[in-house]
């Protein structure tokens, strides 16, 4: 068999790979704590459900257009005006089959071959492998965790250069739980400004799960509004990981183009899902209040279990529900059979001997860290973390 040389541009999910792991393990009856997979572990709130029930009886059941529903993409524009304080109009609105085809979208419309693309580590591992089927060179700046897992204004200075088409980050950010302030964005947008070529892709769909208060937007600084691309979705804060619904926000001619992109991949998205959409965004917030409430309970509990680990190094996260220490202590260490020698292949023994899945850090571009969710019960959080703790513990003994 023959197949494509796209394939060999971009690489398999190791978020996807380690939770598909997992449940072989979990198929051959073994017990394996899922802290890999960045999904609420909450139901869907009973207003959404029965939104789309309604519109299920009510024969919503018909191809919609490639943009969104109409009074999906107004209620859009409603929650950027309500929680953000940002002005948009309907035809600046793309509604997807997730978030991810909204980063898809945005990335296919703006990147030409050679089009250089500026990724601060650490990142969503969908960034870069997008960026290469799309044939854009990444480019990749290093922080660090001293600085919070932020990139500095001199560190964006120095990696801008007159070939960048495009700059992405996430903030909440995947993996590290990085919330940028409104005064680090002010000093990354006067970097901005001297480079009016630039665009911006924002993720900001760990928006609603912060634990220092409101959400801030790069794109409410009117300097660089219209280059700034948002995206966003419900899967985070509103528990709807399976309904598969995401928007972007962006000037008109690039919503036109992502409108454009979609259109040849997907047409438009899932009908009942988006009648459901326009209640989640419409409708009172609490229960993803009290969804946020409990995260950052499991929060204080994963960095007190943390603290009892020799070796691990890890800024408390502000938002998300991820965290992201650095375990180098234990690299070169055996574990009776084989020797650890860098963050895949401890993921793979807590996989393998502690029966807790997680995600190495080189799939988010930092190799010394591995990913854990705490969206899980705190009773398997605890049980995660001592499984853990014994694991390494193993390692440090021998």
């Amino acid at each position: 068999m023959s197949l494509s040389h796209f394939l060999d541009r971009f690489n398999e999910p190791e978020t996807l790979r380690m939770a598909q792991l997992g449940r072989e393990l979990r198929a051959q009856g073994i017990d394996v704590i899922d802290m890999s997979l960045g999904e609420p572990d909450f139901d869907t709130p009973t207003h959404i459900k029965e939104a789309a029930i309604t519109a299920i009886r009510e024969n919503w059941t018909h191809y919609t257009p490639v943009a969104g529903l109409p009074e999906l993409r107004q209620a859009v524009c409603h929650k950027l005006k309500r929680d953000n304080q940002l002005d948009y109009r309907p035809e600046q609105i793309v509604v997807s089959t997730g978030a991810k085809q909204s980063l898809a979208n945005a990335i296919l419309s703006l990147i030409d071959e050679g089009d250089e693309v500026i990724i601060p580590t650490p990142f969503w591992v969908t960034y870069s492998e997008l960026v290469k089927i799309a044939r854009g060179h990444v480019k990749i700046v290093r922080t660090t965790s001293e600085n919070g897992f932020k990139i500095s204004p001199q560190q964006l200075e120095e990696a801008l250069s007159p070939a960048t088409k495009l700059f992405m980050f996430s903030s909440p950010c995947n993996p590290s739980g990085a919330v940028y302030t409104n005064e680090e964005f002010k000093a990354l947008v006067a970097v901005f400004e001297k480079y009016p070529q630039v665009y911006i892709i924002s993720d900001e769909i760990y928006e609603y799960i912060n634990f220092k208060g409101s959400h801030c937007s790069i794109a409410s600084f009117d300097s660089i509004h219209d280059r700034v691309i948002i995206i966003n979705g419900l899967s985070k804060g509103f528990a709807m990981t399976g309904w598969r619904l995401g928007y972007l926000a962006a000037s008109v001619a690039i919503a036109k183009a992502c409108e454009k992109v979609q259109g040849q991949f997907t047409s438009g998205a899932n009908s009942i899902t988006q009648k459901a959409a326009v209640a989640a965004l419409t409708a009172d917030l609490r229960p993803t209040e009290e969804m946020v409430a409990e995260f950052a309970k499991r929060k204080e509990l994963v960095l007190e279990l943390m603290q009892t680990i020799p070796g691990l190094i890890c800024p408390p996260p502000t938002g998300a529900f991820y965290v992201f220490p650095d375990m180098s202590a234990y690299f070169d260490k055996p574990d009776g059979e084989t020797t650890i020698r860098n963050a895949a292949d401890l993921s793979m023994y807590l996989l393998n001997k502690a029966h807790v899945s997680s995600v190495m850090g080189d799939a988010f571009g930092e190799p010394r860290c591995v990913r854990f969710s705490f969206a899980n019960s705190r009773e398997n959080i605890k049980e995660g973390w001592r499984r853990i703790s014994d694991a390494l513990a193993a390692l440090r003994s021998l």
